[in-house]
């Protein structure tokens, strides 16, 4: 693992230190780690969210298709 060095003004030194203790990470580090993750994660959403929309439409939703996907749902938390 490499290491990278930042600085904070010291409001958000306090805070990242507050929510360390709050949450339960063992460092600064594994809580700017996280925020780091879950950024990766939301940016990849937001790809497939605007593939999605530029996407060529196709056959509507009906009851139908939600019952199935219901159904599917339920048989995976079995």
């Amino acid at each position: 693992m490499t290491t990278m060095n930042i600085s904070l003004p010291d409001a958000l030194k306090r805070f990242v230190d507050e929510e360390v203790g709050r949450r339960g990470y063992g460092t600064s580090s594994e809580y700017v780690r996280e925020l780091i993750r879950k950024d990766q994660l939301r940016q990849q959403l937001r790809g497939l969210l605007l593939a999605g929309a530029a996407s060529a439409p196709t056959v509507p939703a009906g009851a139908s298709y939600f019952d199935a996907l219901r159904e599917r749902v339920k048989t995976a938390r079995s």
